[in-house]
């Protein structure tokens, strides 16, 4: 059993399962008034969808014990909803289909099961829905089988509507509790989102988002410096730490600088403060130099502000 997930995670899927399994009535003998408990409901259904079809395709996609969907199967067949005939593929198997008894039935189910989640959902205002539909997505998202590594899933875009409003956010709230930083950050955060939202040229500057799997979960923007027009500066470099450990901020320095680079920009700059040690490290590892520190105080904490600076030439 995995030692690293907290009991309260673990009782709250549980406490949802049995939220929704009584919410929606699976509990029930007879599965929305018809004669089919929940397991002979759901196989009826992949009959339904796949026919023809092979007992143990069945088997494997519902997870079924082969004498448990067996005996289901019979039951079926007593009841004349099911027909069994020799496979074209294979002479030695057989495939099943649904009589036409069985199609009935499956449609009086289907029709039922359609009307109770449209009324349910309509007992909700439209945001309520778009928040339920959204939270199914990603819980089947988090749950499905994925085939390629999370690292691999990562997408670096440039940024869009929302984007902004979310960077500013995340930054304030993630600051406020790794570092116990006050809103005087955020406010700082906002002011150079904004006017780089109003203002940036986009030739020259640029704001990425990084996304797994359509989340964001990064973010970093590059402007031209006041004092300098051959210089770029990199802005607002944040990972959320769900994603750390996938290269995220390395991508997001990577394009900042291919992008200075490509622009025309002769050197790129940043500031940032010290404690900052996993941004720092990034920064080293892409040629970046300390070229100036000062203490100050801000965001409620005695601090150290850095510049590091690196040529593109």
């Amino acid at each position: 059993m995995a030692t690293d997930i907290e009991t309260a995670e673990v009782d709250a899927i549980r406490a949802f399962n049995r939220f929704y399994t009584r919410r929606i009535g699976v509990l029930h003998e007879d599965l929305l008034g018809s004669r089919f408990p929940l397991t002979q409901a759901r196989v009826l259904f992949e009959l339904a969808q796949r026919e023809p079809v092979a007992a143990r395709d069945i088997g494997d996609t519902l997870g079924l014990d082969p004498g448990y969907l067996s005996r289901i199967l019979q039951t079926f067949a007593d009841a004349g909803l099911i027909e069994k005939t020799r496979s074209e593929l294979d002479a030695r198997s057989f495939v099943l289909t649904l009589s036409a008894k069985g199609r009935e039935a499956f449609a009086l189910l289907d029709r039922s099961s359609h009307e109770a989640t449209a009324a349910m959902l309509a007992a909700l205002s439209p945001l309520e829905r778009d928040r339920l539909l959204r939270a199914i997505a990603e819980a089947e998202l988090a749950l499905s089988p994925q085939t390629l590594p999370a690292a691999q899933r990562v997408r670096i875009r440039t940024h869009r509507i929302g984007d902004i409003g979310w960077a500013i956010e995340r930054h304030g709230r993630l600051y406020a509790d790794e570092y116990g930083w006050n809103g005087d950050f955020e406010a700082l955060v906002a002011g150079l989102f904004a006017r780089f939202a109003a203002t940036h040229d986009p030739e020259r500057e640029r704001c990425w988002i990084a996304e797994l799997d359509g989340e964001r979960i990064g973010c970093v923007f590059v402007v031209r410096n006041e004092d300098d027009a051959d210089t770029a500066q990199l802005r607002c470099l944040l990972v959320d730490p769900r994603a750390r450990g996938l290269g995220v901020g390395r991508s997001l320095v990577r394009t900042c600088i291919e992008f200075a680079r490509a622009a025309g920009y002769r050197r790129m700059l940043l500031w940032t403060n010290d404690l900052l040690t996993s941004a720092r490290r990034i920064y080293e590892d892409f040629g970046f130099k300390l070229i100036e520190e000062e203490r100050h105080h801000s965001f409620g904490h005695d601090l150290v502000g850095q510049v590091w600076t690196r040529e593109l030439d």
